[in-house]
């Protein structure tokens, strides 16, 4: 597993990929050693079995090797899938199984109970305590995708309520949650971010006069997740639709969803959720790789509010189906990129490096700097990586160009290789954990 792991990240760098979404929480259960719900299943093959081993450690140092941010993904709701057929005595529903609601062949805790939200909360807290993870992060799973004919169970609870609208307080459920999971986030570590990376139709317009020129299950409606409303409230620091369509998709073009994702969710980091298999899988004959993955790229770089991507799956991707890594290694994806920024929670520049200097020692030649004392007592703003930029000598000093990007490390040196003579400026800046970026210092030699 761990050789497996090591060669996906080893492809994934290849292609600058600066973040990992990396599931942790599939179904009540958890890929790293919890004090509140059994080791997963899809570990061993048993749930409650120990691997012996953390897979959260494990993937957070090698993603922290490699420059990437680690998104700790979870399932708040899931309690059990359909494939599922033993539960460990140690799971949530074996111990309290009036808190949830069975639907289809799956089990899920019951969005209605405030216990349940502070469950999914205590999880979180021990994960974000425990783990240096940059992000926690959740995907499009909020109340079932409905089955026709068949309502979810949850008569009881809503008749309880008062209420008379059941979508609309279904919502309200989900937005309790995320609420206080935003809540819980920023209470132990303001610098991680939270993400959500919601069903690819907000709404048609057919529902909402500003919906989508789409025909399919709404995230709004069916999934009871008002997406922009947390937006608008704060309450996620990034979204991720899932656009997995074609362009000229007749029920969800992925170009009318692209635009409409920019035009309105674009007061948080917004990136576009591509399915790798469908865009290699769907023709087009005037592209050089005879698939759709050009023409996509293009449609989201052009749009200003767009911040990115994310690869589902990311396997397709490392192991470069039909191309699709080699596509973004040699053209937009062929240089470093710095996360987006994230204003919204802190905006401080961290202080810049001094005594930067270079120094030889038997194994070749080392520029090395230093950070003051004092910048290491705000967690918020203490220097997290550095990055290193390279211009030749008369060369204009442009930090916003990434082909100038010779290095980011957390370390506070680099080796420079005798491949590179002559006079040169390197210019060195500070990153805080939310990507906070310092002025540059500069440093001129002739090597």
């Amino acid at each position: 597993m761990k050789e497996y792991l090591i060669g996906m990240l080893d492809n994934l760098q290849k292609v600058n990929v600066n973040a990992i979404i990396f599931q942790v929480r599939v179904e009540g259960d958890a890929l790293y050693p919890s004090p509140y719900e059994p080791w997963s299943r899809y570990l061993t093959g048993e749930q409650g079995c120990s691997p012996g081993w953390d897979p959260l450690v494990f993937m957070v140092a090698e993603c922290h090797k490699r420059n990437m941010e680690l998104h700790a993904w979870i399932n708040p709701y899931r309690a059990r899938t359909k494939t599922t057929k033993l539960l460990a005595l140690e799971h949530p529903s074996m111990k309290n199984p009036d808190k949830f609601i069975e639907y289809q062949g799956q089990l899920y805790f019951n969005p209605a109970l405030q216990s349940n939200r502070d469950h999914i909360c205590r999880i979180v807290r021990d994960i974000l305590t425990r783990y240096d993870v940059d992000g926690l992060h959740i995907d499009d799973y909020f109340y079932p995708y409905p089955v026709k004919g068949t309502e979810f169970p949850d008569d009881k609870w809503f008749e309880e309520s008062g209420s008379t609208d059941r979508a609309a307080w279904r919502r309200e459920n989900v937005n309790h949650l995320i609420y206080q999971l935003h809540r819980t986030v920023r209470e132990v570590k303001p610098w991680v971010k939270f993400g959500v990376s919601p069903f690819g139709i907000y709404r048609n317009e057919k529902s909402w006069k500003h919906g989508s020129k789409t025909n399919g299950l709404q995230c709004y409606d069916e999934l009871n997740a008002d997406v922009l409303f947390w937006i608008e409230q704060g309450w996620v620091d990034y979204c991720i639709p899932q656009v997995y369509w074609e362009i000229g998709h007749s029920a969800a073009d992925y170009k009318e969803l692209v635009q409409w994702w920019a035009e309105h969710a674009s007061k948080r980091p917004l990136y576009i959720g591509q399915d790798v298999v469908r865009t290699v899988n769907a023709k087009d004959d005037d592209a050089p790789c005879g698939h759709q993955q050009q023409k996509k790229y293009e449609l989201q770089r052009a749009n200003s509010n767009i911040s990115g991507s994310c690869f589902w799956d990311a396997a397709s991707a490392a192991n470069n189906l039909k191309g699709y890594r080699d596509f973004l290694a040699n053209g937009m994806y062929k240089y470093p990129a710095l996360a987006p920024e994230a204003p919204f929670i802190d905006k401080k520049a961290p202080a810049k490096v001094k005594g930067i200097r270079m120094v030889e020692d038997d194994k070749g030649r080392m520029l090395l700097w230093l950070t003051d004392d004092k910048a290491t007592d705000d967690a918020l703003n203490a220097p997290h990586r550095y990055v290193v930029y390279c211009f030749a000598h008369g060369e204009k000093i442009n930090t916003e160009n990434p082909a100038h990007i010779l290095a980011i490390t957390d370390k506070k040196f680099i080796r420079i290789p005798y491949t590179l003579d002559g006079k040169h400026i390197f210019v060195v800046t500070v990153l805080d954990r939310l990507q906070n970026e310092s002025t540059g210092v500069k440093y001129k030699v002739n090597l």
